[in-house]
């Protein structure tokens, strides 16, 4: 009886070894066959990264903002992030991508004016004119559809104010003009105030995480993911200063699935050059 007690106890305890061995092997090869998150010949956002296991796109209806930002056409892979000057960025490891979107040749398209770029962009390409305003740090509200007909800004200390003119204002080249006035006199401080404060279970595309201030910084979440158990993952693009080409951001705290970002149970957001908290979550 002895003997049978204890060669049951052998059987059960080379079970569970082998149990024990398979569980190993299994996650060996689940990680060995990790999805790869980087398509290096797809030139959008949507289609240049890949999910993680079981995550699926967050839908988006056709020319809506989010649409306009998941599709957004990118550099090729391995492109590096020029200044505004045509100089590198000092820091070439923080970016996964860039946008195909040109930066300007003055220091004006930082971080907050790429978020408004993107916006105004979009609007402008669905000529929703009258949807395109921004207000200046002074709280001066500068609306797009009176500078197409023909207004123009004249600042004199901190007062602002409109005046007529007979210049044609309908073309894209005025309309960049427009933008370069709103990245003069507009910054983080004033779009911090301008924008409406979302609960981060609610975050979508377009929204944007943004600290005003002297520096503050921007940036937004141009894609999004989730699975069947609700949890959320996100991609965010910046640019920064000096004004630089507008690129996204990689994740280096989290790396197997870079450059998404997990949502749920976000307390600190640690992007590559500034930290958030979820309360910094805004949206136009």
């Amino acid at each position: 009886m002895k003997f049978l007690t204890t060669s049951l106890l052998a059987i059960l305890l080379l079970v569970f070894s082998c149990n024990k061995k398979n569980k190993s092997i299994s996650l060996l090869q689940e990680k060995s066959t990790k999805i790869k998150i980087i398509q290096e010949e797809e030139n959008t956002i949507k289609k240049r990264f890949n999910l993680p296991n079981g995550f699926s796109h967050i839908k988006t209806k056709p020319n809506s903002f989010e649409n306009y930002l998941q599709n957004f056409k990118l550099k090729a892979h391995n492109s590096k992030v020029h200044l505004y000057n045509g100089q590198l960025k000092g820091r070439q490891d923080v970016h996964a991508a860039i946008l195909d979107i040109n930066v300007g040749k003055r220091d004006l398209q930082q971080c907050a004016d790429a978020t408004m770029r993107l916006r105004a962009e979009f609007l402008y390409k669905q000529k929703r004119y009258n949807d395109i305003h921004f207000k200046f740090t002074n709280g001066f509200n500068v609306a797009y559809s009176k500078w197409r007909n023909g207004y123009r800004i004249k600042v004199s200390g901190n007062k602002v104010s409109w005046y007529k003119t007979n210049k044609e204002s309908k073309s894209y080249q005025a309309f960049k003009k427009y933008m370069q006035l709103i990245f003069i006199y507009a910054g983080t401080l004033s779009l911090n105030k301008e924008m409406k404060r979302v609960d981060l279970e609610n975050m979508q595309i377009g929204d944007v995480f943004i600290q005003g201030g002297n520096p503050g910084h921007a940036i937004i979440i141009v894609d999004m993911a989730k699975n069947t158990a609700n949890e959320k993952i996100f991609m965010l693009a910046q640019s920064y200063m000096p004004a630089q080409e507008i690129h996204i951001l990689k994740n280096l705290n989290d790396v197997d699935i870079s450059p998404w970002y997990m949502a749920n149970n976000l307390e600190t957001l640690h992007s590559p050059e500034w930290n958030f908290t979820k309360n910094d979550l805004k949206r136009f």
